[in-house]
């Protein structure tokens, strides 16, 4: 499984959050830029080069597509913001 993590100090309140994502996908890309102007630490899947993360995307989601965000064990398919927001007890931006 082909993964990244991503952490930052600033984020005092610690969420499991996992990306699903592909290279070529633009809303995979914005979603993970979100999480880090939020200081969000999160680790990056990627679907595209490994059989078995795409599997565990399906699985997890019912979804073949990306970005799903994964926090806390709850799947949000695309980058949905407000979820992402309330998920992580974010203030609206």
């Amino acid at each position: 499984m082909t993964t990244k993590t991503t952490s930052s100090s600033k984020n005092e309140r610690r969420h499991r959050v996992l990306v699903f994502t592909t290279p070529s996908c633009p809303w995979c890309r914005k979603a993970k830029a979100y999480l880090r102007e939020q200081h969000v630490p999160f680790r990056e899947i990627d679907v595209s080069r490994d059989p078995s993360a795409a599997r565990d995307l399906v699985r997890r989601s019912g979804q073949m597509g990306v970005p799903v965000i994964e926090i806390d064990g709850r799947p949000i398919v695309g980058f949905d913001k407000p979820v992402i927001d309330r998920l992580l007890g974010l203030a609206a931006s």
